[in-house]
C-alpha cells in the first residue's frame, strides 16, 4: 500500500495538483521546470562559494539599509543611487505602486498579473493588446489611459507572456504623451537582458529626459536568483523616488542578496556570456517549436516563447497537465491571463538545449496524441 507523502500526494496527477497550487520550491519535487523564467547560467559556482565562506558574517549580522544598497546596484548599471530604490524582488515594489500610490492605473494585457492583482480592482484599468498579433499600439495605448485618468501606466518589455518587446522609438513616444498628463510610466525591464543588444533597447540610458519614467527590475530572472530576492527601480524624478522609498522598511533586503550585490560587478563578463548562451538556447527552442504541425509560435525576445495550440489539440489546461503526468515537465498554460481564446496559449520556459529538445519531443507525443 503507498502512502501518502508529507505533501499528500501519492499519484503524478495529485502531485500536478499540488504543484499548480505552488509558487516556487520547485527544486524539491523533482520534475522538469519549464514554468519559471530563470537564467540556468548565472551565477557562476564562485558565488556560491564566496557565501559559504561567508556564512557566518551574513546571518549573524544586520545587512545594510537602502541608501548602500541603491549604491551597490549603481555601480553594476552605472547610475546614481539617489535615482534607485531597491526591493525585496520586484514584486515589492510593484505593491507599493500598485497597492499603495497609484490613483488609476493601466496595463495592456496579457501580462504579468502582479501589477493588476496588487492594486484594488476599482483602480486598475485593463487594456487589451492587438488580437491575434499581442503588439501593442502605444497611441491608443496612450489615448486610453488619458481618458481614464491613469497617473499609471505600466508595460512589460519584453512581455510576460508574449515575450515581445516593445521598440525604444515606442517607448519614448508613449513616455512623451503621457508626461502632458501627468501619468508615471513604468517600464519593467526584468527580461531585456535576454533580447538582442538589451543596452539599445533600454530606457535606461534615457532616463533622465524624462521625469514622467520609471524602470522597474526584477533580477532573479536575468541574474538566476530567485531565492534571493533582489528588484529595483530606477528613475531620475527624485519625487517619486522618495515616495516609492517611504513605502519599503529599514532592512527589506537580507545579507545574502547584499553580499551578491557586492560581488556582482565582478562577474560582469560570465553574466554576458550566460545571457548569450540563454539567447541561443532560445532560438533554438523557437525554431523546435515551430516543427510541430498546427502550432502557432510567436518570436521570442525574452528566455521563454509564447505558442498557440493547433486547433486539433486539446485545451491548454488539459495539455499542460497530460504533458506533467506522463513526462515530469511542468508548463505554464495561459488559462488565467486576461486575452480572447486564453486556454489555448501556452508560455515555454527555455531551458538547456538537451532539456528543450526532450520537452519538444513529449509536447508533440501530447498534443497528438
Amino acid at each position: 500500500m503507498t502512502h501518502k507523502t508529507q505533501n499528500n500526494y501519492t499519484t503524478q496527477a495529485e502531485k500536478y495538483d499540488f504543484i499548480s497550487n505552488q509558487h516556487g520550491g520547485y527544486y524539491r519535487y523533482n520534475f522538469v521546470d519549464h514554468a519559471y523564467l530563470y537564467n540556468l547560467y548565472f551565477p557562476p559556482e564562485a558565488v556560491f562559494t564566496n557565501f559559504k565562506d561567508q556564512i557566518h558574517n551574513l546571518v549573524l549580522n544586520y545587512p545594510v539599509a537602502q541608501d548602500a544598497l541603491a549604491g551597490l546596484i549603481g555601480r553594476t548599471i552605472s547610475q546614481p543611487a539617489e535615482r534607485i530604490v531597491v526591493g525585496n524582488g520586484a514584486a515589492e515594489l510593484i505593491k507599493i505602486v500598485s497597492g499603495h500610490i497609484s490613483n488609476k492605473l493601466i496595463i495592456p494585457v496579457p501580462s504579468f498579473n502582479e501589477y493588476a492583482n496588487a492594486a484594488p480592482a476599482d483602480k486598475v484599468v485593463e487594456f487589451p493588446l492587438e488580437f491575434p498579433s499581442f503588439q501593442i499600439d502605444v497611441d491608443k495605448f496612450a489615448a486610453e489611459a488619458i481618458k481614464i485618468k491613469a497617473d499609471v501606466a505600466v508595460v512589460v518589455t519584453p512581455n510576460n507572456p508574449t515575450s515581445m518587446l516593445i521598440t525604444k522609438p515606442d517607448l519614448i513616444r508613449l513616455a512623451e504623451k503621457l508626461e502632458t498628463n501627468n501619468c508615471m510610466l513604468i517600464i519593467d525591464e526584468s527580461f531585456l537582458d535576454f533580447a538582442d543588444n538589451p543596452d539599445k533597447k533600454s530606457m535606461g540610458q534615457e532616463i533622465e529626459k524624462y521625469q514622467n519614467v520609471a524602470i522597474f527590475k526584477s533580477m532573479s530572472k536575468a541574474y538566476g536568483i530567485c531565492g534571493l530576492r533582489i528588484g529595483y527601480m530606477l528613475t531620475a524624478n527624485s519625487q517619486f523616488a522618495e515616495v516609492v522609498r517611504n513605502g519599503v522598511h529599514i532592512w527589506n533586503i537580507n545579507g545574502f542578496a547584499e553580499e551578491f550585490l557586492r560581488l556582482l560587478p565582478d562577474y560582469k563578463q560570465e553574466f554576458l556570456a550566460s545571457c548569450k548562451q540563454v539567447r541561443t538556447d532560445r532560438n533554438s527552442l523557437y525554431k523546435k517549436l515551430r516543427s510541430i504541425k498546427g502550432m502557432t509560435v510567436y518570436k521570442p525576445d525574452a528566455n521563454f516563447i509564447f505558442c498557440r495550440l493547433p486547433d486539433y489539440a486539446q485545451s491548454a489546461t488539459k495539455i499542460t497537465k497530460k504533458l506533467f503526468i506522463e513526462h515530469n515537465m511542468y508548463i505554464k498554460d495561459c488559462a488565467g491571463k486576461t486575452q480572447p481564446d486564453a486556454n489555448r496559449y501556452l508560455r515555454i520556459a527555455s531551458r538547456t538545449e538537451t532539456e528543450n529538445c526532450k520537452l519538444v519531443e513529449a509536447l508533440t507525443q501530447v498534443i497528438e496524441a
